[in-house]
């Protein structure tokens, strides 16, 4: 099996940028899609973007596009969200998820029924 536990969440001012690093345990990470999600309180989970098994393709949601960028390194089992030009709205506990992809068929996947595991979250905060 696959556990996924992410690092990097804090506290940060209006403008600002942060990077959070999922680590994943197990064998086949290199067959999982991922998937970077945020929950706030009173709204559901929000898928910000994925990235193919391969690293190789990726998606994000409109208001992440152009200030976010998703990663994945295989051989360190690692994804990565780069957060830049923070907002206020992008104040949230961050996810992150797999999901096995035999086929290579990767293209944006969003609900978050389709993933597993999860990681536990971590703690995101931008202040004005």
């Amino acid at each position: 099996q696959t556990q996924l536990v992410e690092s990097g969440g804090g506290l940060v001012q209006l403008r600002d940028s942060l990077r959070l690093s999922c680590v994943a345990s197990g064998r086949m990470f290199s067959s999982y899609a991922m998937g970077w999600f945020r929950q706030v309180p009173g709204k559901e989970r929000e898928c910000v973007g994925g990235v193919s098994r391969s690293g190789g393709r990726t998606y994000y949601a409109d208001s992440v596009k152009g200030r976010f960028a998703i990663s994945k390194d295989n051989g360190k089992n690692t994804v990565y969200l780069q957060m830049n030009s923070l907002k206020p709205e992008d104040t949230a506990v961050y996810y992150c998820a797999g999901r096995l992809d035999f086929n290579n068929e990767y293209e944006g996947f969003t609900a978050p029924a389709l993933y597993s595991p999860w990681g536990q979250g971590t703690q995101v905060t931008v202040s004005s």
